[in-house]
């Protein structure tokens, strides 16, 4: 090789290496811009939430607060009915979550570690359930539960949220069921082990990272709704958080103040499930789209 040749492709070199830091600098600009976008308002729900009254309307914006202060906490947490609001989404929301990955982990062992007719019709069935929005179902369902006398009462609403969330977890949870090979429940049934021994000794472990994903979507499902909590329960006291936040904008006027740190109250369960099992969330995305 000769001398020119070295240097026509160090210099070829040189600018590929300059494309792609430019490459890569874009996207990290991007990037940033994409995270303060989305940061910013977070950031000012949160200060929001910690400033005094006086400096939470005014025409200028105040992007640090001079005076921090927690009486906009004390007005969300002493004079509402926070805590009873909180009662009711505990409930119907872990009970929902507790039916549904429970019917969502039998129906994926019966759909994809058994053989029997109709399983692909089940299948197209439940994909086609996940995909009808849920306000298209309200009025059914609201004409259902009255009719039952289901309705103000939270096994109407935990209902509801069983109905909504168990498409999806089937669906997401399918995935983990597929990955584990079939050979080890044959093993398994060689050495004398019943069915319900391989499901609880030998496929719920396997599929333990799966279930955790699952119940963490179907818990931001449920704790995040509204529509259903506002349309099913009529009785204040069985209102959601949900439907209590609402509660800070009256005819006579908002608290911006406690509006905000209602909501902070609101969000850190979610983010603090999300932040632990967040590995565990990626991990059941990753493996029910493949699968």
């Amino acid at each position: 090789m000769t001398t020119a040749t070295k240097q026509a492709g160090a210099r070829a070199g040189v600018k590929t290496n300059r494309r792609l830091n430019w490459r890569r600098i874009g996207t990290n600009v991007l990037a940033i811009l994409f995270s303060v976008v989305w940061l910013f308002p977070v950031y000012w729900m949160t200060i929001t939430a910690f400033k005094p009254r006086s400096e939470v309307m005014t025409t200028q914006p105040v992007f640090i607060p001079t005076h921090w202060s927690l009486e906009n906490f004390r007005t969300a947490m002493f004079e509402t009915n926070f805590f009873v609001n909180l009662k009711n989404s505990v409930i119907v929301t872990f009970v929902a979550i507790i039916v549904s990955v429970f019917f969502a982990f039998l129906a994926c062992a019966s759909l994809t570690l058994y053989r029997f007719r109709g399983r692909r019709t089940i299948m197209v069935m439940i994909l086609a359930m996940q995909m009808i929005p849920g306000t298209a179902m309200l009025i059914p369902q609201f004409i259902v539960f009255n009719q039952f006398g289901l309705l103000n009462k939270y096994i109407g609403l935990i209902l509801a949220y069983i109905a909504t969330v168990l498409p999806f977890s089937i669906w997401n949870m399918r995935g983990f069921f597929l990955s584990i090979p079939k050979d080890i429940f044959e093993s398994a049934r060689v050495e004398g082990a019943s069915e319900w021994q391989i499901l609880r000794r030998i496929t719920f472990p396997l599929v333990a990272p799966g279930v955790v994903s699952t119940s963490v979507f179907a818990f931001i499902t449920a704790w995040n709704d509204y529509l259903m909590a506002y349309t099913f329960m009529k009785d204040q006291t069985k209102y959601t958080l949900p439907v209590w936040l609402s509660s800070f904008s009256t005819p006579a006027g908002t608290d911006f103040g406690g509006q905000m740190a209602a909501s902070v109250l609101f969000s850190l369960p979610v983010v603090v499930f999300f932040m632990i099992v967040q590995r565990n969330i990626a991990k059941g995305i990753t493996t029910g789209a493949v699968k």
